[in-house]
């Protein structure tokens, strides 16, 4: 009788490889966790370890991939995380360390997509609820066959309407539109910044300058002429007393007590 053999498949080969770089991975975590805190060969083999699981850790990176995050800072997230259950894995719990991995991995990616790619900064409470309400309005979209109020989305979180509207205007925070943005026709020049408004200081001076008169009205007559002297002719308080032939230290007091007046006046207005 002659004996037919049958060589390897391509597929096969590749299965025998895969299941035996889990075997390794496996050993390692195991022979890791066998080691007591403070052994010299823990960083060595911790290092191993990290190695042999983090085709794991790519995998799961690889399917956030195409949601606007580069692929590399996904990688750099997942290994963070497999590195987080390296250090935390405790194999006398009786869990398997793929089934410990793999939530604490996907936790790291989804705690970056969280904090990360938020254009401007919101507390993580308004980021939950932006998910929430996104959620909800997805289910209560196909079950009314209709656009959800927000009292519908309120009672379907059990929260109220004013919290539903807090989550919608903290999403608006998600993405953020450049001030270089054009606006208007296709040919025109204007930017979103250029139709801003801004403070301006010149409605304060102009308040000021109604008040300023009738406060003025208040000094007597030689009070009125320091002032004009000092601010308006920008004479020195010497050069002032030789004008009106009183001494430096009397035009100090008096101008002092003017402007006091004049505060006075202006701060009841």
């Amino acid at each position: 009788m002659t004996t037919t053999t049958i060589a390897p498949t391509t597929t096969d080969v590749h299965r025998s490889a895969v299941t035996g770089e889990e075997t390794r991975a496996s050993e390692l975590i195991a022979a890791l966790s066998a080691l007591p805190e403070g052994h010299p060969d823990r960083p060595g083999l911790r290092h191993q370890v990290i190695e042999a699981w983090l085709p794991l850790a790519n995998h799961l990176a690889a399917r956030y991939s195409g949601r606007g995050e580069p692929a590399g800072d996904l990688a750099q997230t997942a290994a963070l995380g497999l590195i987080k259950a390296v250090d935390r894995f405790d194999a006398s719990r009786g869990v398997d360390f793929a089934g410990f991995a793999i939530p604490t991995i996907l936790g790291e990616i989804k705690r970056h997509f969280r904090d990360r790619t938020w254009n401007i900064r919101v507390p993580r409470r308004l980021q939950e609820l932006r998910l929430r309400i996104s959620e909800a309005n997805s289910t209560l979209t196909q079950a009314l066959n209709r656009a959800p109020t927000v009292a519908d989305i309120a009672g379907h979180l059990d929260i109220t309407e004013e919290e539903v509207l807090e989550g919608l205007e903290g999403a608006r925070a998600y993405n953020a539109v450049s001030l270089s943005t054009p606006v208007g026709a296709a040919d025109s020049t204007t930017e979103l910044g250029d139709t801003l408004g801004a403070e301006d200081d010149e409605y304060e001076l102009a308040e000021l300058r109604a008040s300023l008169g009738p406060a003025l009205a208040t000094l007597d007559e030689r009070e009125q002429k320091i002032l004009i002297l000092r601010f308006h002719g920008n004479l020195t308080q010497s050069e002032i007393a030789t004008r009106i032939g009183v001494s430096q230290m009397h035009v100090s007091r008096l101008l002092a007590r003017a402007l006091t007046k004049l505060r006075g006046q202006l701060a009841e207005v």
